[in-house]
């Protein structure tokens, strides 16, 4: 079974986390899609987030009732900073041994991954399928696979959704 993981502050969530969702998994074909609001994102500590229970709410209340969506708790009831490598091993343990696992992410993630916790533990447990940002240059993958070897092997490049909204814009209106 393939498997997408879209993890982030979702502070909020908004109509382009879904887009890329959905364009994810028609193009990847997958069959259910794992939603990872983070707990204590360790990129995001110069900023106030809102609480976790609302962060988590406004997910639940936006993919519920479609089939192919789940909302997982996982960073939010573990202590400390929240880490994709861990949670993309956690996940891996609940799963079949033949399920490949799809972390999703936009193209400016994906340049700043090698600052990530252990971002070579990401790409060894997982594909990233990564997606264009508006005014976002496509990412270096030459320098990336300089950085982290192999990378480039695990990379699925999407050229959509490309959605001109993000959290920070919604949050400053």
């Amino acid at each position: 079974m393939n498997i997408g993981v879209l993890g982030g502050t979702f502070d909020p969530v908004h109509y382009g986390h879904l887009m890329l969702a959905e364009a994810a998994r028609q193009r990847l074909h997958l069959e259910e899609i794992i939603l990872v609001p983070a707990g204590q994102p360790p990129l995001k500590t110069a900023r106030a987030i809102t609480p976790a229970e609302h962060r988590l709410r406004m997910l639940e209340l936006a993919v519920g009732g479609q089939r192919h969506y789940t909302v997982s708790t996982l960073e939010i009831e573990r202590a400390g900073p929240s880490y994709t490598a861990e949670t993309i091993a956690q996940l891996r343990k609940r799963a079949g041994a033949s399920d490949e696992f799809f972390f999703l992410m936009g193209w400016d993630s994906l340049e700043s991954l090698p600052q990530w916790h252990q971002p070579a533990e990401i790409i060894r447990q997982c594909r990233l399928a990564v997606a264009p940002r508006p005014g976002t240059p496509p990412p270096d993958l030459e320098s990336l696979e300089r950085q982290l070897p192999g990378l480039a092997a695990r990379v699925i490049m999407m050229d959509r959704p490309e959605v001109a909204v993000s959290a920070s814009a919604i949050r400053e209106r």
